[in-house]
């Protein structure tokens, strides 16, 4: 048995941290069969590029973000339509927790351990210090390639001000700017379904509901 290999920005032995999941030793590359029989755990586990990554829980201004923009998406979203946090999504032989994923509602209410990219309309990705390199390197170009039509990235700690949405659409499987705003900007987006967002709602202080 051989421990899962830890994240870049993980805590190291030394320090405090949740339990590692123990896996069998594997002669070559992990597949999605692999990462979908693994157990339930607290961490967050992708496949990429063959090999497991683990990250831990999010900040709670992540979670936050996540959780008011899942408002936001749902709120405009039409009754076909889900939009939930951190699924399970095959990416080719990838496989990928997205923080946030618009998708066809269908097997969402069926309960699909699993979405195909062929029902993911958008994915977000929520910028943290330790996974920068893979939601600005690593993972655009493989949702792009599957196909995924929207991708949207949200920036919470950066210069100017935050927080920062850029969202890109997939063109011949790879992505291109489709729309950029920061905090007191309107974001507006007509694809997969029209909404209109300021990003300075997904962090801070709640605001009171207009009347």
């Amino acid at each position: 048995m051989s421990a899962l290999p830890l994240a870049e920005g993980w805590p190291g032995p030394s320090a405090e941290r949740a339990h590692l999941v123990m896996l069998p030793d594997h002669p070559g590359p992990y597949t999605v069969d692999d990462w979908l029989a693994l157990p339930q755990t607290e961490e967050r586990i992708e496949l990429i590029d063959g090999s497991f990554v683990v990250s831990p829980a999010p900040a709670a201004d992540h979670a936050l973000c996540a959780q008011r923009l899942v408002r936001a998406l749902l709120d405009a979203a039409p009754h076909d339509v889900e939009v939930v946090e951190s699924p399970n999504v095959q990416v080719g032989k990838e496989g990928f927790i997205p923080d946030v994923v618009v998708a066809r509602a269908e097997p969402i209410v069926a309960g699909a351990v699993v979405l195909d990219c062929d029902d993911v309309l958008m994915v977000v990705e929520i910028v943290s210090p330790g996974n920068r390199k893979r939601d600005y390197v690593v993972k655009p170009p493989s949702y792009a390639e599957a196909g995924v039509p929207v991708f949207l990235r949200v920036e919470l700690h950066a210069e100017g001000p935050m927080p920062l949405v850029e969202a890109f659409a997939e063109r011949g499987g790879e992505y291109e700017p489709l729309a950029t705003a920061r905090a007191g900007q309107i974001l507006v987006l007509t694809d997969p379904f029209e909404v209109r967002l300021d990003p300075a709602e997904l962090t801070g202080p709640r605001r009171p509901r207009q009347r």
